[in-house]
């Protein structure tokens, strides 16, 4: 089945993870994949259009049905392959509503990092402001802290929502992100708890942004948040 599945995929990037951590869970290694550019402009390309006219990245294809959106791939996988590896939508209802608030809550965490990690980059020079970017990183604290706060409340040892399930595939990229772009271990104690536990599962590890295995020197632009 994996072997009419495609993903077009640019490394270091939170959603193209996320698709990619599903893949490995559910077992359905074995997908044709390729692996582009974000630096060489490659999300652009034609190939890439074909697939998702946004030009963005994950660009996800079933037989023919495409999902672009990482967080529509992910449920999709789910839902096609519920029986198939770990299960990562629990059928209890209470554990459910935690497992999708706390997914859509991680789209929240994604756009505020990249407020503040590719300002430069996506806002021209001459549009710049000292208080954007102020207010970014506050914003940015901000939501940190609400993590850290939800984290103190789980079991020592424990996931997100109890057992790993779809709600950490879609946060810990975000996690990984953060410390790579230097986020203190220090001021987010339970997040850095999170990150340790997580770093090594096997789907984590299969899927880590090839960049991150060849060098560990990350940035250190999150270090004073």
């Amino acid at each position: 089945m994996s072997k009419t599945m495609t993903l077009l995929w640019g490394a270091g990037s939170p959603p193209c993870w996320r698709v990619m951590i599903v893949l490995e869970e559910k077992k359905l290694q074995g997908y044709k994949h390729k692996l582009l550019s974000f630096e060489k402009g490659e999300h652009k390309s034609k190939e890439v259009l074909e697939v998702n006219p946004r030009g963005q990245l994950p660009a996800f294809k079933h037989g023919s049905n495409i999902l672009n959106e990482s967080v529509a791939a992910c449920l999709y996988l789910e839902s096609q392959f519920k029986t198939q590896g770990i299960k990562l939508i629990p059928d209890n209802p209470t554990q459910q509503a935690l497992v999708y608030q706390r997914m859509m809550e991680g789209l929240t965490l994604t756009e505020k990092l990249n407020s503040v990690i590719y300002y430069d980059w996506s806002v021209p020079e001459e549009e710049r402001h000292e208080s954007a970017v102020k207010r970014n990183r506050e914003a940015l604290t901000t939501e940190l802290r609400l993590w850290e706060g939800y984290l103190q409340k789980v079991a020592a040892g424990s996931y997100l929502a109890g057992s790993f399930s779809m709600a950490d595939v879609v946060i810990f990229p975000n996690v990984a992100y953060a410390f790579r772009f230097g986020l203190s271990v220090g001021r987010y104690p339970k997040l850095a708890k999170y990150y340790s536990l997580l770093k090594d599962r096997p789907s984590i590890k299969a899927s880590r942004p090839p960049q991150w295995m060849a060098s560990s020197q990350g940035y250190d632009i999150l270090k004073d948040l």
